[in-house]
C-alpha cells in the first residue's frame, strides 16, 4: 500500500501553475453547469420548503425538550445554530424561539404535533427538490424511479436531523464539560467552541457524503465529493457572513422592503446557500470528470456520451 502511494505521488505533477490552470478551468466549468440553466428553479423551491419547515422544526425542537428536558436548553441551542444566521433572519428565528419558550406546556406540544406534519412535509419536499436539483447539475441519465427517489430523499431527511441532534450534544456536552467542570484540555480553546467551527466540520462531511452517494446513482469518486463539500460548506459560510456585511453596511432592506425586510433576508440567505451547495455538486462532477480525464486510456469507457468512466480512484 505505501509503495503503490508512493509510486502515485512521484507520478503526480508538482508544477503550481498546471494546478493553478487546472483549477481555473474546473471552476469555470463547474460555473458554466449552474449559469444560465434552470438550476434557479430548483434554487427556488429548495428555498421555499426551506423556509416552510424551519419553523416547525423549531416548534418540534422546543416541544421534544419540554418532553424530556429544559424548554431553555432548545432555547439556547437555537441561539447558537441563529448565529450563523444573517442579521435579520437571526431576529426572525430569535424572536420565534422566546415566542415558543414562553408558551404554555400544552400549547407546544398541541403546535408540534400540527408542526411536525407541516415540517416533515416540507423537509421532504424540500430535499427532494435538493437532490433533483444535484441529479439535473451532474447530467443523470438514469434517474432513480418514483419509490426510490422518494425512500432517498427520506432517508437524506433523516440521516441529516440524527446527524444534527448528534452534533448539536456533542457542541453542548463539550461547552458544559469545560465550564462546568474546567477541564484543562477544553479551557482557552475557542475555536472549539464556535458554532461556526462546527457548523462548517458538519457541513463539509454532511454535503461531501450526499455528493457522494445521492447525486447519482453511480458513487462519485471521494476526492471529488470531499472537495465539493469543503468548497459548498466555505461558500455557505461565506454566504453568511457575506449577506449579513450588505444588510448591515451597505444596502439595509428595511429601507426597501420595509415590515418584511427580515423575511426578504431570510430568503436571500437561503436561496445563497441553496446555489452554494449546488455549485459544490457542479464541482464535485467537474473534478470526476477531470480525474477520469487522466486517467490511463485502457481504462476509459465510454459513459453518456461525453462523460468518460474509469475505475474510480478511491470509491
Amino acid at each position: 500500500m505505501t509503495r503503490r502511494l508512493m509510486a502515485r505521488l512521484r507520478r503526480m505533477d508538482w508544477d503550481p501553475a498546471h494546478w493553478l490552470r487546472m483549477g481555473l478551468i474546473v471552476t469555470g466549468k463547474a460555473l458554466a453547469r449552474i449559469w444560465g440553466r434552470d438550476v434557479m428553479l430548483y434554487t427556488g423551491g429548495v428555498s421555499f420548503f426551506a423556509l416552510l419547515a424551519i419553523f416547525p422544526a423549531l416548534a418540534i425542537m422546543v416541544g421534544l425538550y419540554g418532553l424530556l428536558a429544559d424548554p431553555e436548553q432548545a432555547a439556547r441551542l437555537g441561539q447558537a445554530l441563529s448565529a450563523l444566521a444573517p442579521p435579520g433572519a437571526r431576529t426572525l428565528l430569535q424572536g420565534e424561539l422566546v415566542r415558543l419558550v414562553e408558551a404554555s406546556h400544552v400549547a407546544v406540544s398541541t403546535q408540534s404535533l400540527l408542526a411536525l406534519v407541516v415540517g416533515a412535509y416540507a423537509a421532504h419536499r424540500g430535499f427532494k427538490a435538493l437532490l433533483a436539483g444535484l441529479s439535473f447539475v451532474h447530467d443523470e441519465d438514469e434517474p432513480h424511479g418514483f419509490v426510490s427517489f422518494n425512500l432517498l430523499a427520506l432517508a437524506v431527511l433523516v440521516a441529516s436531523f440524527a446527524a444534527m441532534a448528534i452534533v448539536s450534544s456533542v457542541f453542548f456536552g463539550l461547552r458544559i464539560l469545560g465550564s462546568a467542570f474546567d477541564l484543562r484540555p477544553l479551557r482557552g480553546v475557542s475555536w472549539l467552541f464556535s458554532e461556526w467551527t462546527w457548523a462548517s466540520a458538519s457541513l463539509s462531511i454532511g454535503l461531501s457524503f450526499v455528493y457522494r452517494f445521492a447525486m447519482s446513482r453511480r458513487p462519485v469518486v471521494w476526492r471529488a465529493s470531499v472537495l465539493g463539500g469543503v468548497v459548498a460548506a466555505g461558500l455557505c459560510l461565506f454566504m453568511s457572513w457575506a449577506i449579513a456585511f450588505y444588510v448591515e453596511n451597505i444596502a439595509p432592506l428595511g429601507a426597501t422592503y420595509g415590515s418584511i425586510a427580515t423575511v426578504v433576508a431570510f430568503l436571500i440567505w437561503l436561496s445563497w446557500n441553496v446555489n452554494a451547495i449546488f455549485f459544490g455538486g457542479a464541482l464535485a462532477t467537474e473534478v470526476e470528470l477531470a480525474i477520469a480525464a487522466s486517467a490511463p486510456r485502457p481504462a476509459l469507457k465510454d459513459l453518456r456520451g461525453a462523460r468518460p468512466m474509469v475505475s474510480r480512484p478511491g470509491s
